[in-house]
């Protein structure tokens, strides 16, 4: 599974405007190409519908080659529409390839299988399909129900606590911490690897 985060770093509400498109268009490219993509996580923006930050998951065959499309600065060219007479049109997110699971990390996690709450449909809680996992030696623990199999969410679920562990990993160290700070709260504005414009998202 390859792990993309996509975040809006200290930018305005239309940066993170501009994370929801570019999750959408991103899904919509792995849909067509065949791949599988997974909403891991996401951060509520400052407005109604946008995002701080979301992480995605990419499963098939061409995941690498679509993630490698995106790593980097993303563009989006369109007025504001929050913000309709303010003369900036340029906005910026960036987009990172984050910590893929080791092959040894699963037999480091204890699961548990719940029932899946929320909403959802008739299919929520009527089996016990979403899993709890905690990693042994850290502490850290995810519930995941996202799919409706235990197998499913189990495979996602090893994805997010790699993802935390990476985080904390960076966290305990000086230089890793640096590297973090600039891989999610600094957006290159000069190379975007993607650009986009208008209300549609559509490429430049």
């Amino acid at each position: 599974m390859m792990l993309l985060q996509l975040s809006a770093a200290h930018g305005p509400a239309e940066c993170q405007l501009a994370v929801v498109k570019a999750l959408a268009r991103l899904a919509r490219e792995a849909e067509q190409a065949g791949l599988t993509s997974t909403l891991l996580e996401e951060e509520p923006g400052d407005e109604p519908g946008t995002l701080k930050s979301a992480l995605l998951g990419l499963e098939g065959v061409g995941a690498v080659a679509l993630a490698q499309r995106w790593l980097g600065t993303v563009q989006w060219r369109c007025p504001s529409p929050y913000r309709p007479r303010h003369a900036r049109k340029n906005w910026f997110i960036g987009v990172a390839a984050c910590a893929a699971p080791t092959q040894t990390l699963e037999s480091e996690i204890r699961f548990e299988a719940c029932k899946a709450g929320g909403p959802g449909g008739q299919h929520v809680n009527k089996t016990e399909s979403a899993i709890r996992a905690t990693h042994v030696a850290s502490g850290i623990s995810v519930r995941v129900q996202t799919e409706r199999s235990q197998h499913a969410n189990k495979r996602l679920a090893v994805a997010l606590i790699a993802h935390k562990l990476a985080e904390v990993q960076q966290a305990q160290h000086a230089a890793q911490r640096a590297e973090r700070r600039q891989l999610h709260f600094e957006v290159e504005r000069g190379n975007p690897a993607r650009v986009f414009k208008g209300m549609k998202f559509e490429a430049a």
